[in-house]
């Protein structure tokens, strides 16, 4: 009888649990920054592809605004000197790089451009190969078929909205207009419950929250103000607070959890690093090279990069 009563009360407990969301971040989530920019050319599909294939739970990603209005994807308003190649596949100086203001081009001009051939100065390791900036749109798509078709979890995604008051109107449009191309994208992209937007801009964060409440807000930060203050001119509180790594402390840890906001730190490459950020408990990792933390939290599905 004490077996049955057992049973018969796992049962129910098991009944009346709550199921997990497909949605929910898994314990650690593991970021790969621009894709695994150690390891492939940055924002690229290319990259997206290796990341998953790698087991990230987060592919992480910069969101700038063509001149035909369209939402691309780039860490710099403008073809890096160090990475990308001209229309005309010329090489592109430091001191002309900003001309190359992808905000007064229109797409199809920025997609002749190959930004995955050059040998990156800062990634030695990475691969080699023609590579073009894509369109947001094309990405998510793209993603979301590439995963369905290898059998692979769909993944989460992190996206930044690379735009500051200084260069509003000259390297992107106005906030306003910015997130609202943004949050068109994410929601014809069905992946709204699966998307998280970050941004140092306030200004963007701010916006998001009105237009869309169901879109979960991340602040980057990398100033030295305590997060009482970040959040004060903020004006509430995120779901995530990101800071650069070496912020971290046990006592943002402790804050972030009595606030109830998970930490994700950024851009987490060193393994000693890594193993700092893993102790301390964060809620998850921003790493160029997403390899290395999987590897030590024992997901790892190759060899790693060194």
């Amino acid at each position: 009888m004490y077996k049955y009563w057992l049973w018969l009360s796992m049962a129910l407990w098991a009944c009346n649990t709550p199921s997990v969301s497909t949605t929910d971040m898994p314990l650690v989530d593991v970021q790969g920054h621009r894709g695994a920019r150690g390891l492939m050319p940055e924002n690229t599909l290319e990259g997206f592809y290796y990341a998953l294939d790698l087991g990230v739970n987060t592919l992480e990603m910069d969101a700038v605004i063509s001149m035909d209005s369209l939402v691309l994807l780039s860490h710099e308003p403008f073809l890096s000197h160090e990475f990308c190649l001209s229309p005309t596949d010329s090489v592109i100086t430091p001191e002309r790089e900003q001309s190359y203001n992808l905000y007064r081009m229109a797409y199809d001009e920025i997609a002749a451009c190959d930004c995955g051939s050059l040998p990156h100065p800062r990634f030695p390791g990475q691969k080699k190969f023609r590579a073009v900036k894509p369109l947001l749109s094309k990405v998510i798509d793209s993603v979301e078929s590439y995963a369905r078709h290898r059998s692979l979890p769909l993944p989460h995604y992190n996206i930044e909205t690379k735009c500051q008051p200084a260069s509003d109107g000259i390297f992107h449009p106005d906030p306003e207009t910015f997130t609202r191309l943004l949050i068109a994208d994410i929601r014809k992209g069905g992946i709204m419950e699966r998307t998280t937007l970050q941004s140092f801009d306030i200004r963007t964060l701010q916006i998001a929250r009105r237009l869309e409440p169901k879109l979960k807000l991340v602040l980057l930060v990398e100033n030295q103000d305590s997060p009482q203050v970040n959040l004060e001119r903020l004006g509430f509180t995120p779901a995530v607070y990101s800071p650069e790594h070496v912020l971290v402390t046990p006592a943002l840890v402790a804050f972030c959890r009595e606030t109830g906001m998970k930490l994700i730190p950024w851009t987490v490459n060193e393994p000693a690093d890594i193993e700092k950020m893993l102790k301390l408990q964060v809620d998850g990792i921003i790493s160029d090279y997403p390899d290395r933390v999987l590897a030590q939290l024992g997901r790892g599905k190759g060899i790693t990069s060194r």
